[in-house]
């Protein structure tokens, strides 16, 4: 039902190798002509290896925030938070500060450089390095309880689902066989969100600062016979506030027997540096719903933009579509039972 982008009219046309680089000696970081495109489908990110090493870097990565997502004051609250982490002593990859600032602006994108971080995705079958993981966690969650974002949004029903499903209606993104299906499905899944038990608690609970988009892809793990062993923490770009358990159910996976043990491994490091409030373990399930809803809507939104089409080719079809209705389903199925245990 899509038709496929004219690259032209998007504004990453623009960013060409050349103002690439230019946007690197702006800021006094001199590439040698060697330079990367990194996976990151919602930004574009550069590694690009330097002239001169800069602080110990032979390489920087140079990300390209997409037009109009985040406002300025938005983008620096994220890196005033990756600050205050490293500041805590906690493994994040955090902006460089060069001439003064860590936001910068090149031919009408804001940009920014970190240091190049290499390593692996972490084991998560392995129940000593889910636990490392769970303590670094906890510490990210001490600095960001610290304190609220004053101006980054909440993960909440509204902006994760709500307005998503007014998005997709309003331009009729679903194809009409299994529109109806789709949106009836969806709104008997929030339904239950809305008064599930512990949204009250959750309020009451509070929100922190959170990583917010904590999958495995974006912990890199450098095993332990090698300098700074252990979990770093990348890409705070959906950083936003929300409560503590959001940063720990992307990391689960499989039945429900290895997600428990998973979960357990998790809190066992997590509850040596910080409480956890057990009722949060409730909201796995209606966050997991809440990201379906989300990522469906993200994937429509960015249909303009060329790399979607060619990296999601299966997004839009009316089978797509019916794969939500059923996930949607089985979410549902999900929050009518008992939550993970521990």
């Amino acid at each position: 039902m899509h038709e496929t982008p004219d690259i032209a009219r998007h504004p990453y046309a623009q960013l060409t190798p050349d103002v690439v680089l230019d946007a690197l000696a702006s800021v006094g970081l001199y590439g040698d002509g060697r330079l990367t495109a990194l996976s990151s489908y919602e930004n574009r990110v550069y590694q690009v290896h330097l002239e001169d090493p800069h602080e110990g870097h032979a390489a920087v990565v140079v990300k390209f925030y997409r037009p109009q997502r985040w406002s300025p004051a938005q983008i620096q609250e994220e890196h005033d938070f990756a600050a205050e982490l490293l500041f805590g002593e906690v493994p994040v990859v955090a902006p460089l500060r060069l001439q003064g600032a860590t936001l910068h602006q090149a031919e009408g994108f804001a940009f920014s450089v970190s240091p190049r971080r290499g390593g692996r995705a972490p084991e998560l079958d392995d129940m000593e390095v889910l636990e490392w993981i769970g303590r670094f966690l906890a510490r990210i969650h001490t600095v960001g309880a610290a304190q609220p974002f004053a101006v980054r949004p909440a993960l909440d029903l509204g902006s994760f689902a709500m307005e998503p499903r007014q998005w997709l209606a309003q331009h009729r993104m679903i194809p009409l066989e299994v529109e109806r299906e789709w949106f009836d499905t969806l709104d008997q899944a929030l339904a239950m969100i809305g008064t599930h038990p512990v949204l009250t608690q959750a309020e009451a609970a509070g929100r922190i600062r959170l990583h917010g988009d904590c999958h495995p892809g974006n912990i890199l793990w450098t095993p332990t016979d090698l300098p700074g062993a252990g979990p770093h923490f990348v890409d705070l770009d959906d950083a936003r506030m929300g409560p503590a358990v959001q940063d720990l159910w992307m990391l689960l996976s499989g039945d429900r027997r290895q997600r428990s043990l998973q979960l357990s491994a998790l809190l066992d490091g997590y509850e040596q540096v910080r409480d956890f409030d057990r009722r949060e373990l409730n909201w796995i399930e209606p966050l997991r719903t809440l990201r379906l809803v989300h990522y469906s809507a993200w994937l429509a939104r960015r249909w303009d933009d060329p790399i979607f089409p060619i990296n999601f080719p299966w997004f839009g079809t009316p089978d797509y579509w019916r794969g939500q209705v059923l996930m949607l389903q089985e979410q549902m199925e999900q929050m009518s039972e008992p939550c993970l245990s521990v």
